[in-house]
């Protein structure tokens, strides 16, 4: 199968051959406001035109599948440089209405503000949508999202992959409330507190919030060393 993609150099359409029973697709979260997000892209062409689903594509013939979902998030939100991890293989005979198609998920947790989103390529919007205002999307793409969210509800247990969506400096509020995003529960706020600290894993900046209607609460960030040794080793984090 021949399909048609940006050359990196001279920023031409080209034409290339591809894998065409293989894909790829991304589950990309961020957190905002309280609130766990997934960035999402509307389909400017093909079959799915008009439609909403999760970032991917084709891979080409003579790329690995990680270089795959890199280029096709680059070229489809405008995103690069990010930790992706794969989740796994789907391949319902009837998931492409095409033709047998396997797709390969792929999930990453970013801080939305060190990144420009913009559609490009093939996407003609791409943008933010709240976890609970998902639409309904093209081909198993909720089935695709609601495993990263299975599969994302099970690490944050377990290692404190969660964490790098959150700013510099935070709340325990601003924590807790990531925590019960991702989780999907309500969390009792002394018991959250109280587990949180007695990990050792934040650092008290002796600051408060700025220019806040409410009482203003104490600013915390990661203790770097800790963190890295959380992440090697793991913990356990039921409430």
């Amino acid at each position: 199968m021949v399909k048609k993609f940006i050359d990196e150099e001279s920023g031409k359409i080209v034409e290339e051959k591809v894998m065409n029973a293989i894909t790829i697709d991304c589950a990309i979260f961020g957190f905002e406001q309280g609130k766990l997000e997934v960035l999402l892209i509307q389909h400017a062409e093909g079959i799915s035109k008009g439609k909403w689903g999760l970032p991917g594509g084709w891979i080409k013939e003579d790329e690995s599948i990680d270089n795959a979902a890199h280029r096709l998030l680059r070229e489809l939100t405008g995103i690069s440089d990010l930790y992706l991890e794969q989740l796994k293989a789907f391949g319902d005979p009837k998931r492409f209405p095409l033709g047998r198609v396997i797709t390969i998920g792929y999930y990453a947790l970013i801080k939305k503000e060190d990144y420009d989103v913009r559609a490009g390529f093939t996407a003609s919007d791409a943008k933010w949508y709240k976890i609970d205002e998902i639409p309904n999307l093209i081909y198993d793409h909720n089935e695709i999202l609601t495993y990263s969210l299975h599969h994302l509800r099970n690490r944050v247990r377990n290692a404190p992959i969660g964490f790098n969506l959150l700013p510099e400096k935070f709340t325990l509020l601003h924590l807790m409330q990531l925590y019960q995003e991702i989780l999907g529960v309500e969390l009792d706020k002394p018991n959250f507190r109280r587990k949180i600290l007695k990990m050792k894993l934040l650092v008290d900046l002796k600051e408060k919030q700025q220019d806040v209607s409410h009482r203003a609460a104490k600013l915390y960030k990661f203790d770097p060393e800790i963190y890295n040794k959380l992440t090697e080793k793991g913990f356990n984090f039921e409430m």
